[in-house]
């Protein structure tokens, strides 16, 4: 499936995608992407990470679920494994950390307004690209999310903040602005904030600089 629409109000986008999932069995998640002309793209298969989840199950839209409360002992629950899989792929360790603490607080069923799941907040199409099966799956989110950041480091020279630029938009969102930081305040943001986690020395306190 693939839909167009020029910008609408909400409610008659609701009702028009509505028409085509009233059956339960047809259960159906809708993503979505406005185009830098205003036109809206919505597909039940995105192409790339620019796409948002809109709609699931033909009524119910997605909104952000992280736990802040356990954040500390989930931390210490999925050092090890965080330390192991640095090792693996030769990415920073405390590079990982500062992602996940970004992305999802150590909820490894975190649930972002786009869609994207688990520890480093993957969406359909990364996920789909190193193998994850199951997001919420703790130990196959980190290493996925860790091979989609050292391809980035590599793609991108070693430039730490185009990689995190690209983690959070896309690879494709870097290209098209020359490779540079997109000016989405979102992605400056979380790159801001990585970077400032990753220059302290003693976080999470596991090393691995």
């Amino acid at each position: 499936m693939q839909l167009f629409f020029r910008q609408a109000p909400i409610l008659a986008l609701l009702l028009t995608l509505g028409l085509g999932f009233s059956n339960p069995a047809a259960a159906i998640e809708v993503y979505k992407y406005v185009d830098r002309n205003g036109v809206v793209h919505l597909t039940d298969r995105p192409p790339d990470d620019r796409y948002r989840l809109y709609q699931k199950d033909g009524k119910k839209l997605i909104t952000q679920r992280i736990n802040y409360r356990d954040k500390l002992a989930n931390r210490k629950r999925f050092a090890p494994k965080i330390a192991e899989v640095a090792r693996e792929y030769r990415v920073p360790e405390k590079l990982i950390h500062a992602v996940i603490t970004i992305e999802s607080a150590y909820d490894p069923n975190a649930v972002s307004r786009a869609g994207a799941v688990g520890l480093m907040q993957l969406m359909p199409a990364t996920a789909k690209r190193y193998g994850v099966a199951d997001r919420r799956d703790p130990t196959a989110n980190i290493i996925g999310g860790t091979r989609y950041l050292k391809d980035l480091l590599t793609y991108f020279d070693r430039n730490l903040q185009l990689a995190l630029a690209g983690y959070n938009a896309g690879e494709n969102a870097v290209k098209k602005y020359d490779y540079q930081v997109p000016p989405y305040p979102e992605t400056r943001d979380y790159v801001r904030k990585v970077l400032k986690l990753y220059s302290q020395e003693t976080f999470g306190g596991s090393g691995g600089a």
